[in-house]
């Protein structure tokens, strides 16, 4: 189902809705591939154009759907046929895609949180989705360590359809290219927080926030002292970006 991603602002986008994004998983499983589902926000785009290595896990990709609001609008503005359902944030669709990993008996892994919360937020699924099957970790573990090793040897024990990393950018990045050839699952995705708002250890921003772009408004008001530099000094340069497309388009 590959379809033509847009490019502008120096990254490729698939326009992918929610219910697209859980084909998307249906087929890696179905054609047993083993894809890189990532996303890309306004952070990601600074952490792209500033490193690196972030630059390289987005090569390996499959698809990078889009996980935030300003996204839609500055593609809009450059003339791509945007729509809001292809803004698609963990928030949203993590509770249909456990729906479907439940009716499809999926089974899922999710890698990050601290300690505790993982397995609360697994619980909170389970009683949702009777039949799901989802194994947790904590995403503390250090890169080469016995425990990264130990988890590795767990992850792939438990033979997951889906594999789901949510440490946060750029760390969730870095684990899954620095482990990629010795993880064995199909759809990789790099879910951020999911677990923490699935848990309640992180407040989940009102639905109504994130379809008029004003959910880093809450998240930042929730959360200054993590989060001041990532809403109110990085998008200066995502804004440059988009200002130097609209001049070379000219």
């Amino acid at each position: 189902m590959k379809q033509l991603p847009y490019k502008f602002l120096g990254v490729q986008l698939d326009p992918l809705s929610i219910s697209e994004l859980n084909s998307l998983v249906t087929e890696s499983i179905q054609r047993n591939k083993k894809w890189i589902i990532a996303n890309h926000n306004l952070h990601s785009l600074y952490l792209y154009h500033h490193d690196a290595k972030m630059r390289t896990f987005y090569a390996k990709a499959n698809y990078a759907h889009i996980d935030g609001m300003p996204l839609v609008f500055l593609g809009k503005l450059l003339g791509f046929p945007l729509k809001r359902e292809q803004r698609v944030t963990y928030a949203d669709w993590v509770w249909s895609l456990m729906a479907e990993a439940a009716n499809q008996s999926w089974r899922v892994f999710y890698l990050g949180s601290k300690p505790g919360v993982a397995e609360r937020g697994a619980k909170i699924l389970r009683e949702k989705f009777p039949g799901l099957e989802i194994a947790v970790h904590h995403g503390y573990i250090n890169k080469g360590s016995q425990q990264n090793l130990e988890t590795l040897a767990a992850i792939n024990t438990y033979q997951p359809h889906v594999l789901m990393v949510g440490m946060g950018m750029p760390r969730q990045e870095y684990w899954i290219l620095d482990n990629l050839e010795h993880i064995h699952t199909n759809a990789i995705l790099t879910s951020g927080a999911c677990m923490d708002y699935v848990a309640g250890a992180i407040p989940t921003p009102p639905r109504w926030m994130g379809k008029m772009g004003l959910e880093w408004l809450y998240r930042l008001f929730s959360e200054p002292k993590r989060l001041w530099r990532r809403y109110l000094v990085e998008p200066w340069f995502v804004a440059g970006l988009f200002l130097r497309e609209i001049l070379n388009a000219k």
